[in-house]
């Protein structure tokens, strides 16, 4: 007696479902065949966005104004000294200064506090300040030549200074002081594009576009070498003398005639 498919298959209806077990089978092994060579195979890496060129950074930073400078030195990335920082030390004191004093980088304390200048090396500076009849925030601005600071207090490399090179520039033209004094060699360095010593440099007047600039020794030199503490005041009165003399400039100058 024919049987129910029989019957199917003569009239041309066979069944179009198959049994579940049937069909995983065949699919489980290619699945084991192609999954691995699809593994393998290299997908197109994903490019991250575009670095800003140095250029486009400069002039980004040289458009920046007080209000946005600080946020602008936090968020920068430019060099390495951002993955190690604990704080970005942008600077401190009277925006309307007419004494700019420039350091180095940031001390631990610095790094830990976000101001430049605050442990011992600091305080020695607010003692010359003093001396001078000045304090920190008024009519003072204090700066570093980098805003971060390096591990383990080591002396910057050309890349670091270079990447913050612009701020520095930026802080100069928006506080336009009447003198810059660089405190130490990495300062006077960059600001006057010279390998030249400290002992060479000092005692004398130089300019920094266009602004007098006093070189002496770094607060933390002298903590070190006490005996350089009196050289270092001559040339903190080198710089009132130069202020001074400039002012008096100044005021000279005769009123235009009508």
């Amino acid at each position: 007696m024919a049987t129910r498919d029989d019957i199917l298959v003569e009239l041309g209806l066979t069944p179009t479902w198959r049994r579940r077990e049937a069909v995983a089978a065949p699919l489980a092994r290619l699945v084991a065949d192609v999954a691995p060579q699809v593994l393998r195979e290299p997908r197109p890496a994903t490019s991250p966005p575009p670095a800003q060129d140095a250029e486009t950074r400069s002039a980004r930073i040289a458009s920046l104004s007080w209000d946005d400078f600080a946020a602008d030195v936090d968020a920068c990335t430019a060099c390495g000294l951002c993955r190690t920082r604990n704080k970005a030390v942008p600077g401190v004191g009277d925006t309307n200064a007419g004494w700019l004093f420039v350091g180095e980088a940031p001390g631990a304390e610095e790094d830990a506090r976000g101001e430049p200048f605050v442990g011992q090396a600091g305080r020695l500076l607010d003692n010359m300040l003093a001396a001078l009849g000045m304090a920190r925030g008024r009519n003072v601005y204090i700066a570093n030549v980098l805003k971060c600071r390096p591990p383990n207090n080591r002396a910057p490399e050309p890349s670091e200074s270079g990447a913050c090179r612009p701020y520095l520039e930026r802080q100069v033209e928006l506080l336009r002081p009447k003198l810059i004094v660089a405190l130490g060699k990495s300062a006077a360095s960059l600001l006057l594009d010279t390998d030249a010593t400290i002992a060479s440099l000092r005692g004398r007047v130089h300019q920094y576009r266009g602004v007098p600039l006093v070189v002496t020794y770094h607060p933390a030199y002298l903590l070190r070498n006490l005996p350089d503490k009196a050289k270092a005041w001559e040339d903190m009165l080198l710089a009132r003398r130069t202020v001074a003399t400039s002012v008096g400039k100044m005021t000279s100058i005769p009123p235009p005639v009508a």
